[in-house]
Formats: C-alpha cells, sequence, structure tokens
C-alpha cells in the first residue's frame, strides 16, 4: 500500500470515527435532555440543550443552510489537497481527520435536525456565553496541532 493510500485510509477513520462519535453523543442529548433546559454536572460543566439554526457563534441565524453548503465544498476542497497535494505532512492528514469530522457531523445534524445539536455550556469564564458540541470540539483538536505544527515547528525545521 503507498504512502497516500495509508495516509488516506488515517485521515478517512478519523473522520468516520469522529463523525460517529459527534453523531451518538448528539443522539444520546437530543434524546435524554429536553432542549432548553440544563443538566448542571459541577458548578463548571453544564450540559444545555440548545439548537443553533444558523452558523458558528450563532450568526446568521436561519441560514444553516448556507453555511451547510459552504462547509461541504471546504470539506471536499480538504479531501481533494490531501488526495491532490504532493508534499502534504502526516500530521495534515491526522489534524484535517478531526477538522473534516466534526464538520461533517455538523452538516449531519442541519441535514437530520434542521438545526445543529450544542449542549456543552462552559460556566464562569468571563465574556464567553456560547454553548457548543462535541464536533466543535473534534474541530478544535484538529486545528491547534495543526496550526502550531504549521507556523512554529516548521519554521524551526526550516530554520535548521
Amino acid at each position: 500500500m503507498s504512502t497516500k493510500v495509508a495516509n488516506m485510509s488515517l485521515y478517512g477513520s478519523i473522520a468516520v470515527a469522529v463523525l460517529l462519535m459527534s453523531q451518538l453523543v448528539g443522539y444520546w442529548v437530543n434524546n435524554n435532555i429536553a432542549l432548553n433546559t440544563t443538566w448542571e454536572i459541577n458548578s463548571l460543566i453544564h450540559l444545555t440543550h440548545i439548537r443553533n439554526y444558523g452558523g458558528v457563534f450563532g450568526l446568521a441565524q436561519g441560514m444553516g443552510w448556507l453555511f451547510g453548503l459552504i462547509s461541504i465544498g471546504l470539506l471536499s476542497a480538504v479531501t481533494a489537497y490531501l488526495w491532490l497535494g504532493s508534499q502534504v505532512g502526516r500530521y495534515e492528514f491526522v489534524c484535517f481527520g478531526f477538522i473534516v469530522g466534526g464538520g461533517a457531523s455538523n452538516i449531519l445534524d442541519r441535514f437530520i435536525y434542521g438545526s445543529v445539536i450544542d449542549f456543552i455550556d462552559i460556566q464562569h469564564i468571563p465574556y464567553w456565553n456560547y454553548v457548543f458540541n462535541t464536533a466543535d470540539v473534534m474541530v478544535h483538536i484538529g486545528i491547534w496541532p495543526m496550526l502550531i505544527i504549521s507556523v512554529f515547528l516548521q519554521e524551526a525545521a526550516k530554520d535548521s
């Protein structure tokens, strides 16, 4: 098996695992926590079942279809970049697996429920009143290492 195929398999496996996990957690929230109610886990973490009919941070409510359409294009472009790119690092396949899996889960929420199921509600953070979901966490798990590696570690490798 070629390195490209192995890396694409890793990317696909991570994306599918993230998608399935995010969908299962969202399904559980949808069936166990009534809409617009909160379960307090502790003073910091609450599970608050809300729906986002818009985009990131609740922007453009009622335009979720547009964010879904844009997201499909972006996820397709990422997959094409990984497949066609000649100097794609293995870390990019891993990181993009998390990003695409999370993005695909939010797209699927929009398709199934007409909105994204959000429920992770962190309390006592100044100026923070956002509720998010498992898919959003997975996107961040992919984005931050990729940014750090791309900006700091690759520059150090080029300099040496």
